[in-house]
């Protein structure tokens, strides 16, 4: 692994030749004939042991984990994929790896309906048994990681960097939580910072570990694109939730479901696809539509009823209802307490129930 000029694909090509302690004592014509390169060989006939030492000694810590491809407890999912990663590190509850898992991605500057369509999707996912699976990036990531874990459920961060750090370092205490109830992983050895070209990759295992993916918003040229196709080509369900036309980030979703991701309304349309995978609990409903509005009185069933699923101005809402200006405010505030709207950008409203 810390060989240079040996990716994942070498990594295993050479492990189809011969076990990798068999591979130190080869010679260097046979190195060659393997296809590696001068740098690489150097570097097995001379190894650099120190820094082994040091992931040795990151491995004694407590929590802390190593996962060969050549173990039996090496995830089974993720070996399908054209690329496993060889080695696995992992920080937290390494049994989690094995349970099904969802992948929840999208724009790291979403709206604050897409914060709040994540949180929710994920905290009614794992009320079915999924462990939502994400990559610690801002924005949707960082939504589904929280939504999960204020259900008390389980959620998985791929990064991108050594387990040793933390990206964005914004995210230093959500990744403590996620180690103290969740899951750490990272192809990547401790000591290593974040590159452009790592967040692909990690793109990568967040598909091949999940049995789905649900991209939340997401524009056109969006990284969490990748991951839903990457997904595609690992035989993966991939979900998408529509948006309106006019906005930028709903274009990466709307072009999904056009290329053939299922388009998603409810929790509910997703454990219907994956109904194999999961144990909905007795009597649990988890549509995230369900109508519950007995609480409100007539004006502001009303005042709901013409606040839109996109941004709604309060303009709009004088001119529709007729209501004043205060008591249009009054009753917005109402409404947002009891979380049938948030407020978005602009001073604007958005229903989310």
């Amino acid at each position: 692994m810390r060989t240079p000029g040996i990716g994942s694909k070498t990594f295993l090509k050479c492990l189809d030749f011969c076990p990798p302690e068999q591979l130190f004592s080869h010679s260097r014509e046979t190195l060659i004939k393997l296809g590696l390169r001068t740098p690489s060989i150097d570097a097995i006939k001379n190894p650099d042991w120190n820094i082994i030492e040091q992931d040795l000694l990151w491995l004694e810590q407590q929590n802390n984990h190593i996962l060969l491809f050549t173990d039996k407890d090496y995830p089974s999912q993720l070996k399908e994929i054209p690329d496993p990663p060889p080695i696995l590190f992992a920080r937290g509850d390494i049994d989690l790896i094995h349970f099904p898992q969802i992948a929840i991605v999208g724009s790291r500057n979403p709206s604050s309906l897409g914060i709040q369509i994540a949180t929710d999707f994920a905290s009614s996912l794992v009320s079915t048994g999924f462990t939502i699976t994400s990559g610690l990036a801002l924005g949707i990531d960082a939504a589904s990681h929280r939504g999960a874990l204020a259900a008390q459920g389980k959620t998985i961060a791929v990064t991108g960097t050594g387990l040793d750090r933390v990206y964005p370092a914004a995210h230093k205490q959500l990744a403590t939580e996620i180690v103290n109830k969740g899951l750490l992983i990272s192809e990547f050895p401790p000591g290593t910072t974040a590159k452009a070209n790592h967040f692909p990759r990690r793109n990568r295992i967040i598909s091949g570990l999940s049995v789905g993916v649900l991209v939340v918003e997401a524009a056109r040229q969006s990284g969490s694109l990748i991951t839903a196709r990457m997904a595609l080509e690992q035989n993966r369900e991939v979900f998408a939730i529509p948006g309106s036309i006019y906005n930028p980030l709903a274009r990466g979703c709307n072009a999904m479901i056009k290329e053939g991701a299922k388009l998603v309304e409810t929790t509910q349309d997703i454990v219907e696809e994956l109904g194999h995978f999961f144990q909905l609990p007795n009597a649990q409903n988890n549509d995230l539509n369900i109508n519950t509005q007995s609480n409100l009185d007539e004006q502001q069933q009303t005042l709901l009823n013409y606040v839109l699923y996109s941004p709604t101005s309060i303009d709009q809402l004088v001119n529709e209802t007729g209501f004043s200006v205060e008591n249009i405010a009054s009753n917005l505030l109402i409404l947002e307490i009891q979380g049938y709207i948030i407020a978005t950008n602009g001073g604007t409203y958005t229903r989310i129930k």
